[in-house]
Order: structure tokens, then sequence, then C-alpha cells
């Protein structure tokens, strides 16, 4: 099976699961949050490979107790009915220990700087960002907002490719991260994200009461984002220089491939949709 149409398969039955799993919001969409939780250590152990063949890191299994804390505590948090304001304070709590391993347990230093950066960097990136997900379950009407939001990036990711294919042959190059995007590709993903994020609304416009105005800008960050969340993972993979992050997901590489728009993407929907609407 070629590529493309692994690529398509994964889409076409991809998204309706993914829906139905958040459309399944029992305990707070417990079948999300452990995907949530399950995703960020298999992510987190990707990019612990890529870029253990370039610098040193903590043990493995460091980084990856400290990538899974963070949405399992966020998800205790919100079962106990705490603030998720302690979440970036405990990011700040395993970052300063790792500070603290290091001083304590290195014998040499030449390496520090890099193995922490980076470490930190892992575990950020994997845990911290996927907890804006778990975030949105406490949200009202989460079903629904947690479906725009993957709406929003999944259409902007596959309407860029597809018009990237189509009509993108001559702008292709225009960023060195990714010199096989092309801008075509980054404005038809645009464009699809925002015209699918107001088809949501048109078929649940009492669910979503905000203005089309408010709606686009929404999808126009969040979709920016996306592009953003795609093009720093292919920074990731040339700085390492490995071609995908894995080999999971069929036509897509590793977990990393699949979920790096979403990482970026979903505190600015966060906060996005918490200050427009």
């Amino acid at each position: 099976m070629s590529k493309v149409a692994k690529r398509l398969l994964t889409f076409f039955i991809g998204l309706p699961l993914v829906i139905a799993i958040v459309f399944c919001d029992y305990l707070y969409h417990l079948p999300l949050q452990i995907i949530v939780g399950i995703f960020a250590v298999l992510g987190a152990n990707e990019f612990y490979k890529m870029a253990s063949s370039k610098v040193t890191l903590f043990s493995r299994e460091l980084v990856l107790i400290g990538t899974a804390i963070l949405p399992f505590a966020c998800y205790t948090f919100i079962l106990s009915g705490l603030s998720l304001d302690i979440s970036p304070w405990l990011f700040i709590t395993i970052s300063i220990l790792l500070m603290g391993i290091e001083c304590f347990s290195a014998k040499s230093f030449e390496n520090s700087l890099s193995k922490i950066a980076t470490s930190f960097l892992i575990v950020f990136y994997c845990g911290f960002l996927m907890t804006f997900l778990s975030r949105m379950t406490i949200l009202p009407d989460s079903k629904f907002v947690i479906s725009l939001f993957l709406i929003f990036v999944f259409m902007c990711d596959s309407a860029a490719w597809f018009f990237g294919i189509l009509f993108g042959k001559s702008t292709r190059g225009f960023v060195a991260a990714s010199p096989n995007k092309s801008l075509v590709g980054f404005i038809g993903g645009i464009a699809g994200s925002i015209a699918s994020g107001c088809l949501f609304k048109f078929i649940f416009p009492e669910v979503f009461t905000i203005s089309y105005p408010r709606l686009i800008i929404l999808g126009l960050i969040t979709s920016l984002a996306a592009i953003i969340g795609d093009l720093i993972e292919s920074v990731f993979k040339r700085s390492c220089n490995v071609k995908d992050s894995g080999n999971l997901i069929p036509g897509r590489g590793g977990i990393l491939d699949s979920i790096d728009s979403v990482l970026i993407a979903a505190p600015i929907f966060y906060i996005g949709y918490n200050f427009l609407f």
C-alpha cells in the first residue's frame, strides 16, 4: 500500500474514531485522558531516542516519569476539583528536581547544559503541552469544544497536504525546515481549517453562539500554531538526522509525527477559546 493510501486510510478511520472517543465524556473524558497520558509517554520515548543520538540526557526512566506525571497529575487535579494552576507549578518543581539531580549526581559538567536543556524540552513538549488537552475537558460543552479543536488541527494538516500536492509544487522550499511543504499548502491548510470550523458552528449553532468573525480568528490562530507545530518537529528531526520519529502510525510515522501539530496548537486554542468565548 502506498504512503498516500495509508495516510488517507488513517485519516478516514482515525478521525471518526478520535471524535467518538471525545464524545465519551464519562469522568471528564476518561478514555481521552488515558490516550493523552499514553501518547505523552510514547512521544517522549520517541523524542528521547532521537535526541540521545546527539546529546547526553538524564536516564530514559527519569525523563519518561517526569513526562507522565504531568498529564496524570492534571487529570487528578480535575477529578479532585483542584485548580489547574497547580500544573505549571508541578512542571517547575520537576524542572528544579532535575537540576538538583545534576548538581549532586554528575561527576563532570561539560555536557550539563545540553543535558538539562534537552531533558527539560522533552518533558515540556510531550508532557506539559499535552495537559492543555486535559484542560479542555472541564470547559462547558467540552465534547464539542475538543471536537472543534481537533477538526481545526486535522483539517489544517489534511488540507495543507491536499493543496500542496495538487497546486503547491512551484511554491515549495518556502521554509528550510521542511522543503517539501509549500506556501500554497500552508494557505490551503489555514483556509480548510477555518472553513471546517465554520461548518461545525453551522451544524451546532446552539453550542457555538460566538460570532463567525471570532470563530474565524480562533481558527486562524489555531491553524497557524498547528503549522508551527508541524514545522518545529521537522526541525527536531533534522537536528537529530532522522526522517520519522517512529513507525507506529501507518502513513505518518511515529507518535510525534502524528501529534506535533496538536502539541503546539492545544495551548493556543485553549487560551484563544477562553479569551474569545
